[in-house]
């Protein structure tokens, strides 16, 4: 197993004990990622900007690992209100640029650091 880390992206909250994403063979597993900015501070807006910056992160990640969004075959997306599902929903369209991983998509009660949403990734990557 191979421990993929970017500054690209937020180290893990307050030292938690998760990385980033972790690599075996072909498989990428990228921790869920809240909409904090590579510094580790939580962008600004709504359930656009957030579901934006996200999206950012594991593309920064995945990147990292050799890849792009278009290795990405299964995401997890997390919210804390549905009714915003159709705004998540259009700026997730908009980064995948057509392709389309399995997805599921779940309300939950609170998420780290007051985000709105969160989003974890499965890619696969062939290995160099």
């Amino acid at each position: 197993m191979e421990t993929i880390r970017t500054t690209n992206a937020p180290a893990p909250l307050a030292g938690a004990p998760y990385s980033q994403a972790i690599r075996t063979g072909d498989m990428l597993f990228v921790s869920g990622q809240v909409p904090l900015d590579p510094a580790g501070t939580l962008v600004d807006g709504g359930i656009t900007e957030q579901t934006r910056q996200s999206l950012a992160n594991i593309a920064a990640i995945v990147t990292a690992a050799g890849g792009g969004l278009g290795n990405v075959v299964k995401t997890t997306v997390y919210m804390t209100d549905l009714g915003e599902f159709g705004a998540m929903n259009a700026v997730y369209a908009e980064a995948f640029a057509g392709h389309t991983p399995a997805r599921a998509t779940v309300q939950v009660a609170a998420l780290p650091a007051g985000a709105r949403v969160e989003i974890d990734a499965i890619a696969v990557i062939a290995e160099a």
